[in-house]
């Protein structure tokens, strides 16, 4: 049997280039070398696509000079990855168009691989967010994930919101801010912050995952700082009205038009709230899975969290992250995060593993889920017929 040809896609150009390197090391080593072939493609910061020998090491490393070049052209015709090669000339000459241009404009495209199937392991902007999603479709390739509609409304919390209010799906009161109107009245919305009510308030630039940016607020300071960090990250932020004591639960959901939840898990923060540092830098958050909520919150909890999966037309996989007050019980959705992280203390991973599925056999999921999806599309019609 043939082996299935994989472009694993990790960096990439926003505040979580570092996570995702993270999750890729544990995607490269869950692909079965038997079933798989792999090509890694690493995204630079500034948004260069390289591939080369252990992509990945090179990338944590810094040593990425080695690397090629590499492109996925938006043509159905072409839908294979092409190397940017340097064509032979004198070392000479060419440290004379090293040091003049950069780069050597003369470089030749030569095909690299064709591919079955790219997993994004990409999180935030110019990955999460449905502009590499529209590159793949223009590619006509499938692709791990959820589409450009799904990605763009689960990246962007402030239209992820009105998507959930309209389905009736309880989240928490918040505030859509432009970035302008911080930078020309920062003071105005300070006042129409706290409008929403008492502090604490939570500022978050709407675009971006991993707790990039966020930070927690109890005072009318801390908000000015708060609001002017966001701001750093993103033109449009979001302020969310703090809910008291609540218990951070999440579940993973897997599928396409017949979405699957797995338990519930508990987050136990060791910072203030959950933190890029607490979930990524040491670790010390704990983790109860399956959760010990009563079974008629989880199982409500789930059930919203296929919802919001529907409601924004996800597929392939997202972790949906929810608050629970402590004292009524009363669930909110927070956000539904449609590439979530897939380090070794990322949930969820985790979360299916409690559900009995191995991370091998969801990588395995994953990919047959982005056939599936492409099957689908390749129904469709998109020309009218005489």
């Amino acid at each position: 049997m043939n082996k299935l040809r994989v472009a694993v896609l990790f960096g990439g150009r926003s505040g979580e280039h570092d996570v995702s390197l993270m999750s890729a090391r544990s995607v490269l080593a869950a692909l079965d070398p038997k079933k798989y072939e792999v090509t890694q493609v690493g995204i630079t910061l500034d948004g260069e696509w390289l591939t080369g020998h252990n992509t990945l090491d090179a990338f944590v490393s810094g040593n990425i000079k080695e690397l090629n070049r590499v492109i996925l052209p938006g043509d159905p015709s072409h839908s294979a990855l092409y190397e940017l090669q340097m064509p032979t000339r004198p070392k000479e000459q060419q440290d004379k168009v090293s040091k003049v241009a950069g780069r050597d404009h003369g470089e030749v495209i030569k095909k690299l691989a064709d591919i079955d199937v790219f997993f994004p392991v990409l999180h935030g902007p110019f990955g999460e967010d449905g502009t590499l999603q529209g590159l793949l479709e223009l590619a006509d390739v499938a692709y791990v994930g959820a589409g450009v509609v799904g990605s763009a409304v689960g990246m962007d919390k402030g239209i992820f919101k009105d998507v959930m209010r309209a389905n009736n799906i309880p989240i928490v009161d918040s505030l859509l801010i432009l970035r302008s109107e911080i930078e020309n009245d920062l003071n105005t919305v300070i006042e129409n912050v706290e409008k929403l009510g008492a502090y604490p308030f939570f500022a978050k630039p709407a675009n971006l995952g991993s707790s990039v940016g966020i930070s927690k607020c109890n005072s009318r300071s801390d908000l000015g700082e708060g609001l002017l960090e966001a701001a750093r990250y993103d033109r449009r932020i979001i302020i969310e009205r703090g809910v008291g004591k609540v218990r951070e639960v999440e579940v993973s959901v897997l599928g396409n038009e017949d979405p699957q939840a797995s338990v519930c898990g508990e987050v136990l923060p060791s910072r203030e709230f959950y933190s890029y540092e607490s979930k990524y830098v040491d670790g010390t958050s704990g983790l109860v899975i399956p959760s010990q909520l009563p079974d008629q919150i989880t199982d409500k909890i789930r059930e919203y969290a296929i919802s919001a999966y529907k409601a924004i037309d996800c597929a392939g996989m997202a972790r949906a992250d929810f608050f629970v007050e402590d004292d009524t019980l009363k669930i909110y959705l927070n956000e539904l995060n449609t590439l979530p992280g897939f380090t070794s203390i990322s949930m969820y991973p985790k979360l299916w593993q409690a559900s009995g599925m191995t991370y091998s056999e969801l990588v395995d999921r994953l990919i047959e889920l982005a056939l599936e999806r492409k099957r689908q599309r390749d129904h469709t019609q998109h020309r009218r017929t005489a």
